[in-house]
């Protein structure tokens, strides 16, 4: 879903060559094949945007292959860009570095200033190492490595299986088999209490390719040496009680929403403070609701796939 929208965005914009991998191509957990990769081509820019992700119950189920892979990602690709002589190179990270009961919302210096959320821990240390490891090549190296900390994403192409991703595409999912199958109710995980902040994976890809498009005095004046990633988001958030109601809206479902509260929850509420983003230049464009739909839009119409993956 990420690196398709990076890829639109870029391509939109008519930029240079775009050189990609398919991941049947290119396993980047795998050092000799990410070194001989760059080491093939002439690479630029980097859009780090690989990554092993999963909503609560594949964190909760699989904490090793979550930070054993995403580690592996990162070192693989930051180290073989730096010794390939990459110009600029963008890493990205997830809302998850903050700690469970930051302040709200959450600004870049909270990011190790409390214990993490026990359901993503795995997840959010190895995001936290790829952003001190940007950091670390540019103190040591003076490499133009830049870090953003994208909210919760969703659109064209996300992960619609239900034992594996996050809480927007499922409850997509989960109303529109209620209303095909006749059902009367639909269970959702938790109390509906907790809040996130959801961003258009389009809108995600405007602001990196905003963030890169910044020449190096103006961006890394904005930010500072040890704390130099930038979040992005919207800076407006919802209950996933709200959010359920809105996509039985939106799906056409007219039955009864159960809450599980013996499901897990997560952190209570995730929202990022945009300030640092706003002042380099770029706000969020698409609306939760237009955005629900056309996400919605896309599934029903590569539903054969969405239901085979």
């Amino acid at each position: 879903m990420v690196g398709s929208a990076l890829v639109r965005a870029l391509q939109a914009d008519g930029d240079r060559r775009l050189v990609t991998r398919a991941k049947s191509a290119l396993d980047l957990t795998r050092q000799s094949e990410v070194e001989d990769f760059f080491s093939s081509e002439r690479i630029g820019q980097v859009y780090l945007a690989a990554a092993r992700v999963g909503g609560i119950k594949a964190n909760s189920e699989r904490p090793a292959d979550f930070i054993r892979d995403n580690l592996q990602i990162q070192t693989n690709v930051i180290h073989a860009a730096f010794r390939s002589g990459v110009s600029r190179l963008l890493f990205l990270g997830s809302s998850c570095i903050y700690p469970r009961l930051a302040d709200q919302p959450m600004t870049e210096d909270a990011l190790m200033t409390g214990p993490l959320e026990a359901t993503n821990e795995a997840y959010a240390v190895a995001k936290i190492a790829g952003i001190k490891m940007c950091e670390s090549y540019r103190r040591q190296h003076g490499c133009d490595f830049r870090s953003v900390m994208p909210t919760n994403l969703y659109g064209p192409r996300d992960n619609f299986d239900l034992e594996s991703s996050h809480v927007l595409p499922a409850l997509l999912r989960k109303f529109h088999q209620a209303v095909a199958a006749g059902d009367g109710s639909v269970k959702v995980w938790g109390s509906g209490r907790p809040r996130r902040e959801f961003l258009h994976v389009d809108d995600m890809a405007a602001a990196c390719r905003h963030l890169m498009g910044l020449d190096a005095d103006a961006y890394w004046s904005a930010v500072s040496e040890r704390c130099s990633h930038v979040n992005v988001g919207t800076g407006s958030d919802i209950s996933i009680a709200d959010l359920a109601a809105l996509i039985a809206e939106i799906t056409g479902f007219r039955g009864t929403i159960e809450f599980d509260p013996s499901m897990p929850d997560g952190t209570p509420r995730k929202l990022l403070d945009v300030g640092r983003l706003r002042a380099l230049g770029w706000e969020a464009r698409i609306g939760l609701d237009a955005g629900i739909r056309q996400t919605y839009a896309w599934m029903k119409g590569h539903w054969a796939e969405v239901a085979s993956a």
